[in-house]
């Protein structure tokens, strides 16, 4: 098991929970973890507590990708994308990443959603750190262009 720790902007841990490790390269690693919060709605769609994440992190790219298959039948819900720096191993047993803010949302028939702007726009970041979310952005939205999940 591996502990995933999502940090804010100040380096304080928003979030952790556990995954199992599904497959580990020398600039990533995909998890399996569960939905562990109440049922909700979310973007048309129903999140429920055990809907299967299969969560890639990178150590070179700006944003990881959760894939979302249904607790009851394994279909795709889609793909919740963090912008954000770069995963770190913070230990063996514990990866990290600073979100910022800006999401993609893809729908199993390739529509996209860009979410939290206005958060995005309100926070206090650098310019640099700003243009490479941005990119980080585009180059999701390139990934999801040029091949239709699922």
């Amino acid at each position: 098991m591996i502990s995933v720790r999502k940090r804010n902007q100040h380096g304080q841990v928003s979030w952790e929970y556990s995954g199992q490790v599904l497959k580990k390269g020398d600039d990533s690693i995909t998890l399996e973890a569960r939905f562990n919060r109440d049922d909700m709605p979310f973007q048309g769609i129903l999140l429920k507590r055990d809907d299967r994440f299969v969560e890639t992190f990178y150590t070179q790219h700006w944003y990881n990708i959760f894939e979302i298959h249904d607790r009851d039948d394994e279909r795709i819900k889609g793909w919740y994308c963090n912008i954000g720096r770069p995963m770190v191993w913070d230990d063996p047993q514990v990866i990290s990443y600073v979100d910022l803010y800006l999401d993609l949302w893809v729908t199993p028939d390739g529509a996209q959603t860009v979410l939290d702007e206005d958060e995005f726009e309100q926070a206090v970041i650098d310019d640099q750190t700003r243009a490479q979310a941005l990119q980080a952005l585009q180059e999701l939205k390139s990934v999801f262009n040029a091949k239709q999940p699922g």
